[in-house]
């Protein structure tokens, strides 16, 4: 049932708590100084600790002891009991973090439901960490580009507030990785976070999944809306939401409250609401498919999730960060990145985004030797690229240009793709095509290529001829 450290200076007492405990099915450990307690922790962590305020002949007493162990495992709980109990000390205990205080000689029920109660706890803080621990994992938000950097300080300036969060993007370009964020970072981070699948529930069953349903002689099924309570609940896709649906629940963001299908009872709940999808809003508005009052209500601060062709620079990063993460969750090989792979992976085409390179780099860890290098040939193949006999397979356009009009068109494109792939830095740019940095700009000019900044995912573009 669980590991219970029970630290006293009299024998008999940790001896008769040991035998009482372990009657009730829990496991004990035994010391009787503080060098011992110490020791036993270092050897495991347990799950509770019953610990004695006095000490003799150690060189900590309990409130020391206290005082390290909540410093350093703060998960968990510690009941003290003490025979020259009062409440001075009993204040002091609880103030430095005990669980509770129990004075000697105690009285064994009582002892039992501290004991159970701790024990409820001590699961509980586990759990709480492992979910902390899962979301953690994926709300990784990793990458240095300047469309990146943006985004990471548009989402730490609504992590605090309660404000209603509208992500847009791509499929696949990690707008659920940044609700996971917020809500990591929030104030709400000890509260669930519940994912509403827009898309995946039957319109009919959407209220019911919802808002939760009474049948009589059935009790209450909670709802999402329910479980999200104290927290944050994301509606991915929320443009797939039934239109009647839609009018229920801008009446939740509204007045925090609603009645479960079947039932007449409200509800209340207190809820942070942030919403995503990857289709134009407005257009599902002049459609008459989405409406327009929930629109303004979710929409209280819209935040675009840049795509991969926004953030060529962060590729690299983003495939060692999924290689980490597949070692350590699946035990795939712990392979690096060899130089021509990392090249080849920033001027790919991701239509599907993050999500599409965490599976290429998936397939590649499945089918790939276990040693040596991430090399290019490893990867999927392009329309245009080496074969294995060092020729180059020229796209059907291409081929059918004169020589003149093929290299102009080529140079171009590679140029392009190369100055995206370093995120606009002609320095850079310049060192790995292996020219002079005026070159370059002479080169890019007679070419028509315009570096700086527009609002398209690329940062150098193509004057028109």
């Amino acid at each position: 049932m669980g590991d219970i450290l029970i630290t006293d200076d009299e024998r008999d007492i940790r001896e008769l708590i040991s035998d009482i405990l372990k009657d009730e099915g829990y496991t004990t450990r035994l010391a009787g100084t503080s060098d011992q307690c110490m020791a036993e922790i270092a050897r495991e962590v347990p799950a509770l600790m019953v610990l004695d305020i006095w000490l003799k002949d150690s060189r900590m007493d309990g409130i020391d002891i206290l005082k390290q162990v909540r410093r350093e495992h703060p998960e968990v709980p510690i009941v003290i009991i003490s025979g020259h109990g009062n409440i001075e000390i009993a204040v002091a205990a609880i103030k430095q973090g005990a669980y509770d205080f129990i004075e000697k000689p105690f009285n064994i029920e009582q002892l039992l439901v501290v004991i159970r109660r701790a024990m409820e706890t001590s699961r509980l803080r586990r759990e709480n960490v492992q979910l902390k621990r899962g979301d953690a994992l994926k709300s990784e938000m990793l990458g240095d580009s300047a469309a990146f950097r943006q985004l990471r300080s548009q989402l730490d300036k609504v992590t605090k507030s309660n404000g209603r969060v509208m992500l847009s993007g791509e499929p696949g370009a990690g707008k659920e990785t940044a609700a996971r964020y917020i809500h990591v970072n929030s104030n709400r981070a000890d509260g669930p976070f519940v994912v509403v699948s827009s898309a995946s529930i039957a319109p009919e069953r959407f209220e019911e999944v919802l808002f939760g349903r009474e049948l009589p002689g059935k009790g209450v099924e909670k709802g999402l809306l329910e479980q999200a309570h104290g927290g944050i609940i994301y509606f991915d896709e929320v443009a797939d939401m039934p239109l009647g649906t839609q009018s229920k629940i801008l009446r939740v963001l509204v007045d925090q409250q609603f009645a479960r299908v079947g039932g007449t009872d409200k509800v209340q709940v207190d809820l942070r609401v942030i919403s995503s999808s990857n289709r134009d809003l407005a257009a599902a508005i002049a459609a008459g498919t989405f409406r327009q009052e929930l629109f303004h209500r979710l929409n209280v601060v819209p935040i675009h999730v840049p795509c991969i062709e926004e953030r060529r620079e962060d590729i690299p990063l983003l495939a060692e960060h999924f290689i980490q993460v597949l070692n350590r969750t699946q035990g795939l090989p712990l392979r690096k990145l060899g130089e021509d792979a990392r090249a080849l992976l920033q001027t790919m085409l991701w239509p599907g985004n993050v999500r599409q390179l965490r599976n290429v780099i998936e397939r590649v860890l499945i089918l790939g030797e276990a040693g040596g290098d991430i090399s290019a040939k490893e990867l999927p193949s392009m329309e245009e690229g080496p074969t294995d006999e060092g020729r180059v397979v020229l796209s059907g356009g291409l081929a059918t240009l004169p020589l003149r009009e093929a290299r102009e068109l080529f140079e171009k494109e590679y140029l392009l793709t190369q100055i995206n792939r370093f995120g606009g830095n002609i320095s850079r740019t310049a060192a790995f095509v292996g020219m002079e940095r005026s070159a370059l700009h002479r080169k890019l000019k007679s070419l028509g290529v315009v570096t700086g900044l527009k609002t398209t995912p690329r940062l150098v573009y193509a004057e028109e001829g």
